[in-house]
């Protein structure tokens, strides 16, 4: 009896797991306990399995999952916390952050001077931020996934990445949604954003006081702003599109010395969502597929502007911008233009193409024989005084525009295309 009674005694010690990781490893260690206890340099894995976050990083190394790892931040504060350089981040789930904004939670933040980030395929789900990064050089965030707070306010949600005096970097392939913005970037310079995707958010990316930029090859879809480009100047913004958006598919807030070419907006429609204001730029008003507000000495060519409310706004000067090779493409209104001051919209002989222009080409070199020129004074009337909008089909409009068609000097300065294009260089259905 007695030796029946030991027998359940060493099988009940041996069934129970160990109290305490021995050395042999017979139960693994927290994993803040094996980023503490790595070299510099090192790889630390995680296996699969859901694991606590808030982990801390302070030396060079990388963190790696394998598949099915997980890092619950459990609603508080930042998933991990990068507090060196030469850190990398890859292939691991990362989710529920906290939903401080002043303290910036975010799955990955990065703190002062963590330079060289590295953070690659990582999934993050339920994050205030995704990644954000400040004070640092060399980063390099490519092929994540990132989902935002969907539940909080637009103003609650923090940005799918989020820059902060960063110099140096790419941002390439990368799936953002329902964030506040999908990428800001602030105080920056030498940055490049390349091939990403955003939806469901109020800018895709948002340029604040960041130069040298390239801006290439993006997507947008049902944001509020595609791309909003502010006080920002040397840009290069080629190859993106941007379709469905709302209020504006490319925004150009005093930028200068920049590039805007072969990029292609359709379908961009004001927002019901009633006006508001963001950085001095009225939201809620018609769909501009292309903006420029107070910008100067920008190139704009070969974009297509395409079954949009406006195809092109120009205000608050905006001028010495050289426009040609656009092809402006059913919008019901093709160009919104208030000043008194001319302006030439074509190149060496090579203007735009306009889906509205009535004129001939009797010499069949692909150039219009006649100017386009979009606008006449009633539109201007109708800008400036918005409650005209009243009299549209009164005898009194229809007059005006008799008289200006048989007296042109009736006819106000504003935009003119000497060179019309006879054939859009592409149509957005192919582009």
């Amino acid at each position: 009896m007695r030796h029946d009674r030991w027998r359940w005694a060493i099988a009940l010690l041996l069934w129970l797991p160990p109290l305490f990781a021995g050395a042999e490893g017979n139960a693994p260690p927290p994993l803040q306990a094996l980023i503490d206890a790595a070299e510099p340099g090192a790889t630390v894995t995680v296996p699969a399995g859901t694991h606590r976050g808030g982990l801390v990083i302070d030396r060079p190394l990388t963190l790696a999952g394998v598949p099915g790892a997980v890092l619950d931040g459990q609603g508080q504060g930042d998933i991990v916390r990068v507090q060196s350089p030469d850190v990398t981040i890859r292939e691991l789930t990362l989710e529920n952050s906290g939903e401080n904004l002043t303290l910036m939670n975010a799955g990955i933040h990065a703190d002062r001077d963590a330079h060289n980030l590295r953070v690659e395929n990582t999934v993050m789900k339920n994050v205030l931020f995704g990644v954000w990064v400040w004070h640092s050089e060399n980063a390099r965030i490519t092929g994540n996934t990132i989902r935002g707070k969907p539940q909080l306010q637009s103003q609650d949600r923090g940005d799918g990445i989020r820059l902060f005096n960063v110099t140096g970097g790419i941002f390439a392939h990368n799936d953002v949604r329902d964030a506040r913005d999908g990428v800001y970037v602030d105080t920056s310079r030498d940055l490049d954003f390349v091939g990403n995707r955003f939806r469901d958010m109020r800018f895709g990316i948002h340029y604040m006081y960041a130069h040298d930029g390239r801006i290439i090859d993006n997507h947008t879809t049902a944001t509020r702003s595609g791309l909003a480009l502010m006080s920002s100047r040397q840009l290069e913004v080629t190859g993106n599109r941007s379709v469905n958006d709302l209020n504006y598919g490319i925004l150009l807030n005093f930028v200068t010395d920049s590039v805007v070419a072969g990029n292609v907006v359709t379908g961009v429609r004001g927002w019901a969502g009633g006006s508001q204001v963001e950085h001095g730029v009225v939201l809620g008003v018609e769909g501009k597929a292309f903006f420029v507000y107070n910008s100067y000495y920008n190139v704009v060519r070969d974009n297509v502007f395409a079954d949009s409310d406006v195809g092109i706004h120009l205000t608050a000067g905006s001028e010495e911008n050289a426009m040609f090779g656009n092809a402006f493409i059913r919008n019901r209104t093709q160009v919104m233009y208030v000043s008194t001051r001319e302006q030439e919209w074509s190149h060496e002989g090579r203007g735009n193409f306009w889906s509205d222009y009535l004129g001939w080409d009797l010499n069949g070199d692909g150039i219009g024989d006649q100017p386009y020129e979009p606008n006449d004074l009633v539109d201007k009337l109708l800008w400036r005084y918005p409650m005209a909008k009243l009299l549209m089909n009164s005898p009194a409009v229809a007059t005006l525009r008799w008289a200006q068609q048989q007296f042109p000097i009736l006819r106000p300065s504003g935009v003119r295309d000497s060179h019309p294009l006879m054939r859009p260089p592409r149509d957005p259905e192919s582009a």
